[in-house]
């Protein structure tokens, strides 16, 4: 399901890519509050997060694909105009390997804007059961895996949590993954830090200081081997998981835009010429 959330007239699109076991929808806090400053917000659900109790995908390179496509419809409905690529927790892990991988020279894209990118696991797994992951993920990729709720360490905000609840309880969040979708995940992750030093975009991350899921240490390690004259970091040291949830998500908000609309350029000017052609 596509999401969009669109001012009379954006002067930029936010393509956001939500977390796993997440939805689209998730991002319905930060989209209200860039519409009325101008900016379009859209989104869509994941391979594997369409209503489903527990998350599974063949592999990881399928969330990709999704992006490549959606960034082709993005930049089709709104011509000329410029797209930043927003992903939270694993929405920004696949961003990265998008931004790393697949994504070319492009014009319309100024940057990447991500929250928590979920780089490298806090939730520490033993090793035994990594060892275990690949054989697991082939020989019964459906399985549950053992884990607790991770809800409350989310945000400080209880109203979003509440929601997160409802959300779980009427099946449009996921409460439960396979091992090949965490299989899936860790092969995603593996290697990352050794591509990091080429990352050739404009990017600015939110990272949370008190994040039980992401671990915000390996993503600032990571962040500080990209050229500095690229990256900016928002460190919120009080913060959970979810920037864009937490109680200070407006000055996050803020922030952001001054980011956003130094590279945005005239995109008025950019609209005009293509409604011209």
């Amino acid at each position: 399901m596509i999401h969009i959330w669109e001012p009379a007239q954006p002067r930029a699109v936010l393509l956001a890519i939500h977390g796993g076991m997440a939805h689209a929808g998730d991002y319905v806090t930060p989209a209200l509050w860039f519409k009325r400053h101008g900016i379009a917000t859209v989104s869509f659900d994941l391979c594997g997060h369409e209503k489903q109790h527990r998350v599974d995908i063949p592999d990881f390179d399928i969330f990709v694909d999704e992006v490549e496509l959606f960034l082709h419809w993005t930049k089709q409905h709104y011509p000329g105009l410029p797209v930043f690529i927003m992903g939270h927790s694993m929405g920004g892990l696949i961003a990265t390997r998008f931004g790393l991988e697949r994504l070319a020279r492009d014009e319309e894209v100024r940057g990447f804007i991500l929250s928590s990118p979920y780089y490298v696991n806090a939730i520490k797994v033993p090793a035994v059961l990594q060892g275990l992951a690949g054989a697991l993920a082939r020989l019964a990729p459906g399985m549950k895996v053992p884990m607790a709720s991770v809800t409350d360490m989310l945000t400080h905000d209880k109203a979003i949590t509440e929601r997160h609840r409802r959300d779980e309880a009427d099946g449009i969040r996921a409460s439960e993954c396979t091992v090949r979708f965490g299989h899936a995940l860790q092969q995603a992750q593996k290697g990352l830090a050794s591509q990091m030093p080429t990352w050739r975009w404009p990017l600015y991350v939110v990272v949370a200081g008190e994040d039980k899921l992401a671990d915000a240490q390996a993503t600032m390690a990571m962040l500080a081997t990209v050229n500095p004259k690229l990256v900016e970091i928002n460190h919120q040291a009080s913060n959970y998981h979810e920037n864009f949830n937490e109680v200070n998500r407006e000055e996050i908000f803020a922030d952001i835009l001054k980011w956003l609309e130094a590279r945005a350029g005239n995109a008025a000017a950019a609209r005009d010429a293509t409604a011209n052609q």
